[in-house]
């Protein structure tokens, strides 16, 4: 097997002359990787501890708040199974959130926070900030309660502030076809693009896809949103593909200059660059081929339930409004076949 360099990995000869491996990075507990590097047990292993490596660091300040405080309180928090066991893609934000919140009041008791301060600071923001704030604010008063920190909690009743559903922008077949008329078969984009819309994923999924996930005909992973795990069938134009794509890493799509895969932040931006290069709007973006994925199984009849047992969506209120649409669109098409047909007569 290709010898891969992967960030934060340690290998060394144990005493009996074993050889092993290890996530190993500043501020973190060392974590052991099994298998061979590129393995699915080592790969799942390393992916894991690279998500979590930030959530796992010691909280700063934690050996320096005053009990009850703000501070010391996100500090336990961060360390507790309500925050631990939600998904990376989620503790991630919500830390960023807290440390922002401590920052401006990890000096002052958390008892003391009412309804009212919460909803004055909330209001300071813009929709969807608003939102990802309660919801931050909420797992933090919770676990205040649990720990009897507080005795209530003081985001109850304040409901998420509206937000306009369905700003980001479905690809239309006219938009792929023009990414793929201007990035061929073999390049980097035109795989990056076939792996968004031959597989639904996200983004953040995409960028760790790689050889070892397909076995049998299927492409198996695990979501880094949802944690839910996926088995899909490699579509035919994907499979073409891949194979017509020069790779030796263990990532479909590495960043190249370094070799080395994309960040979830990196690719988002080289991908706006493919686009742009491609003359599409700015409103085609990654995600946006992961709702077009989405809206072609839609389109040809298939149920809310069988789409999402392609997205991976965890509820149906996104899924559905593909299938609503198709819907919509077939009957309007057979009503006015049918008033052809009457006028015909």
């Amino acid at each position: 097997m290709q010898n891969v360099t992967l960030p934060y990995v340690l290998s060394y000869h144990d005493r009996h002359g074993k050889l092993r491996r290890y996530f190993r990075r500043a501020g973190v507990k060392r974590i052991a990787l099994p298998g061979r590097p590129g393995s699915p047990e080592f790969m799942l292993a390393y992916h894991a501890a690279l998500a979590g490596c930030e959530i796992e660091k010691k909280p700063v300040g934690a050996d320096r708040s005053a009990p009850g405080s703000v501070s010391a309180v996100i500090a336990a928090y961060y360390l507790d199974n309500a925050f631990l066991t939600l998904a990376p893609a989620t503790r991630q934000p919500r830390r960023a959130i807290l440390e922002n919140f401590r920052a401006a009041h990890g000096d002052k008791r958390l008892r003391v926070m009412e309804q009212k301060h919460v909803a004055a600071l909330l209001g300071q923001m813009k929709p969807f900030t608003a939102r990802n704030w309660l919801k931050a604010l909420r797992g933090l008063m919770r676990f205040a309660v649990v720990i009897g920190v507080r005795a209530d909690d003081p985001t109850e009743g304040i409901k998420r502030a509206p937000v306009k559903v369905g700003t980001i922008h479905t690809w239309t077949e006219d938009e792929i076809a023009l990414f793929e008329q201007h990035h061929p078969i073999g390049s980097r984009a035109r795989l990056a693009m076939a792996l968004l819309l031959y597989t639904a994923a996200r983004g953040s999924d995409a960028i760790k896809l790689g050889p070892q996930h397909i076995r049998a005909g299927r492409l198996l992973y695990r979501q880094q949103k949802t944690g839910r795990s996926l088995s899909l069938p490699v579509h035919p134009e994907l499979a073409r593909i891949i194979a017509a794509t020069p790779s030796a890493h263990l990532t479909f799509v590495v960043q190249r200059a370094q070799g080395r895969p994309f960040t979830t932040t990196g690719f988002r931006k080289w991908f706006r660059q493919c686009c742009d290069g491609a003359g599409l709007p700015d409103c085609c973006s990654a995600h946006g081929l992961r709702k077009a994925a989405a809206r072609r199984p839609a389109e040809a009849g298939c149920t809310a339930h069988e789409i999402a047992a392609i997205t991976g969506h965890v509820t149906l209120a996104e899924v559905q409004r593909y299938t609503i649409a198709a819907d919509q669109a077939r009957l309007a098409g057979a009503a006015m076949q049918k008033q052809r047909r009457t006028e015909d007569a």
